[in-house]
């Protein structure tokens, strides 16, 4: 049974200050995620199924929708404030001043029907590297529909910060080659003007705490079986129940896992990348992306021409 890769493709680009899902980075007008797409594919991923807001669908589409589906089975849902909701609660949201999605569970709840095995999720504006597809797709490829076991792929720290800003990540604790907690870190930044410093902090609620780099990290890479949405399920029947009436509450993928270990629902086992990290958290970012593309082209990582058609 071939894997389904979901991407998480429906934020709201504040940081950025725009569309980054389809900014062009490639030599002919591809995105970042052309080359997750076609990463995916070349590790054996049958089907990429994307999310996205309704105010994008037509520049998604002309700009990398059509041409990933031209080359992969692929297809894309929608995540609206709306959605997973009753009446009643969207009610109490929007009196609440309520206008954007729920965060990232509730985006991979939305695309539950479209998911028939077992997946991968990434998020649309970070680069992962082949390796990371190769390792996740042999692995979720091994195992059933109803397996209590899950994946991660974590990263090292300082191969996945930004000099253009601070980076959010979750930094994992884990034991015996499986997860224990993700501890979510909003703030990490490289210290000094500018962020030119070689420390690195994190602000975790108030605190200012200092972090080695050597830290094993997430980038909301996950691979689970269908089976883990009963547990995102009940996170998020629970979340709703504290975090309605809150104008900028979000129901987070990495504590709906962790909550899969804590509630002794299965396991995680943490793979490890060595990959450098590059994205579009900033502006500033695009360039940089830009940069490495080119040099994986150079290199013959990637064919100048991503796409046959």
């Amino acid at each position: 049974m071939k894997p389904t890769l979901l991407v998480l493709a429906a934020g709201m680009g504040s940081r950025y200050g725009g569309v980054k899902q389809i900014d062009s980075v490639g030599k002919n007008g591809e995105c970042l995620l052309d080359f997750a797409a076609y990463d995916a594919k070349k590790c054996g991923f049958g089907k990429v199924v994307y999310i996205i807001r309704k105010d994008i669908e037509k520049d998604f589409k002309e700009r990398l929708f059509d041409r990933v589906a031209r080359n992969f089975d692929a297809e894309y849902v929608f995540q609206t404030p709306e959605a997973l909701l009753t009446e009643e609660e969207i009610a109490v949201a929007k009196n609440n001043g309520r206008q954007k999605p729920w965060g990232t569970i509730h985006a991979v709840l939305c695309a539950k029907q479209a998911i028939h095995e077992p997946f991968a999720v990434i998020n649309a504006d970070d680069y992962y590297g082949r390796n990371a597809f190769e390792t996740l797709g042999k692995y979720l490829s091994s195992i059933e529909n109803d397996s209590t076991e899950h994946a991660i792929v974590g990263y090292t720290l300082g191969k996945t910060m930004s000099r253009n800003g601070s980076v959010s990540r979750g930094v994992c604790q884990t034991k015996d080659g499986y997860l224990e907690s993700i501890t979510e870190n909003t703030k990490i930044y490289y210290t000094g003007e500018n962020f030119s410093g070689n420390e690195i902090e994190s602000d975790l609620n108030g605190k200012i705490v200092k972090l080695t780099g050597n830290e094993t990290v997430s980038m909301n890479l996950f691979g689970f079986s269908p089976k883990a949405f009963e547990r995102f399920e009940k996170y998020w029947d629970d979340f709703k129940k504290t975090s309605l009436s809150s104008p900028k509450a979000e129901a987070l993928l990495p504590i709906a896992a962790s909550d899969i270990i804590k509630n002794n629902e299965g396991k995680i086992k943490v793979f490890t990348s060595d990959e450098s990290w590059f994205g579009m958290t900033y502006p500033q970012d695009k360039q940089l992306v830009k940069d490495e593309i080119a040099k994986k082209i150079e290199s013959g990582y990637y064919p100048e021409k991503l796409w046959e058609k």
